[in-house]
C-alpha cells in the first residue's frame, strides 16, 4: 500500500484541504483494518452541490443532492480502487445541522466513502447503523 495512492483533487470549487498527509496515513490506516491489502488510485474529489447533482443524474440516474457519490473501480478482491466525490457545500451544510465541525463532518464523510469501497451499505437500516458504527470507529481512531 502506498500513500501516494490516495490522491485529492478540487472540482468546481476552491476549497484547499488541510493535513493531507495525516488523511492519507488514517485512509490507509482504516483499508488495512478492514483487511485489504492493496490501494490501486484512490481519488477523492471535492466538489460543489450542483457538479454533484450532475453526478448523480447522469451516472444514478438520482435528482437528489447528496453529500457523497462513490464510485468502485477495484479490479481484485484485495484492493480498493475509486473515485469518492464530495459535496463541499453539503458537508458543510451538514456540519451545522448536526451540529459538528466542518472539519469532522468532512472527514466522516470520506471514511463513509472509503467504507463503501470497503463493502459496507447504507441502504437499509440495518445497514446503516453498521455504517454509523463503523465510521464512529474510525473517526476515533484519528491522531490528529
Amino acid at each position: 500500500m502506498a500513500l501516494k495512492d490516495i490522491l485529492f483533487f478540487t472540482e468546481d470549487v476552491s476549497y484547499s484541504l488541510k493535513e493531507k498527509q495525516k488523511l492519507r496515513v488514517w485512509i490507509m490506516q482504516t483499508i488495512k483494518a478492514e483487511g485489504f491489502k492493496r490501494i490501486g488510485e484512490l481519488n477523492f474529489i471535492l466538489c460543489s452541490d450542483a457538479y454533484l447533482l450532475q453526478i448523480n443524474k447522469q451516472y444514478l440516474n438520482h435528482d437528489t443532492y447528496t453529500d457523497i457519490v462513490t464510485f468502485d473501480s477495484s479490479e481484485r478482491e484485495d484492493t480498493i480502487a475509486g473515485d469518492i466525490f464530495i459535496s463541499v457545500e453539503r458537508t458543510e451544510e451538514n456540519a451545522e445541522r448536526f451540529g459538528v465541525s466542518a472539519r469532522d463532518e468532512l472527514h466522516r464523510v470520506i471514511i463513509h466513502g472509503v467504507l463503501h469501497l470497503c463493502g459496507y451499505h447504507d441502504k437499509r437500516k440495518e445497514d446503516k447503523l453498521q455504517m454509523t458504527e463503523k465510521e464512529n470507529e474510525y473517526l476515533n481512531r484519528r491522531d490528529f
